[in-house]
Formats: C-alpha cells, structure tokens, sequence
C-alpha cells in the first residue's frame, strides 16, 4: 500500500474553526518555500506561484511550523473531538 492509499484510509473530523493559518506576507518573499516539501499529507501546495494550504487533510505532525524558518506558519492542534483519527475509520 503506498503512502496515498494509507493516508485515504484515515478518517477525519473536520473542525470548522481553523488550526493552521499562514501569514502571506512572509510567503511571498520565501525562496526555499520548504512548507510544500515537508508536509506529508500535502496539505501545502504551490498555485500560481502562491502558496495556498488546505488544513482539513493535516496529520497534526507539526513539520510545517518546525520547517519555516521564517515564523509564517502558526500551528495548533485541533479543538478537542476534530483532527484526525488514526484508528483508520
């Protein structure tokens, strides 16, 4: 089983209230944008020469703020009961 196929597996209760949010402005004048590669759910992408995230998909492993070197990303866990459930469903 690769890794897409294992991460499908693992059920998520998304929490409306956000647990990870960016500030652009250091975004856009990062040259290593080492957020896309880290993060092993691929919740970082590059779009348009932008850097958009997608938090409903985290693993809550953290990599992304440890990663930035910059302090662009702040990171929490989710509220109680929301996040990801790795008991894979």
């Amino acid at each position: 089983m690769d890794i897409q196929e294992k991460l499908a597996i693992n059920k998520y209760y998304i929490d409306e209230e956000v647990h990870i949010t960016v500030d652009e402005n250091f975004c856009k004048n990062c040259a290593k944008i080492i957020c896309v590669n880290i993060c092993p759910a691929d919740c970082f992408r590059l779009m348009n020469k932008k850097v958009s995230y997608f938090y409903e998909g985290c693993l809550e492993c953290g990599s992304c703020r440890i990663a930035c070197d910059k302090g662009a990303i702040h990171w929490t866990y989710p509220r109680g009961g929301f996040g990801i459930c790795y008991e894979y469903g």
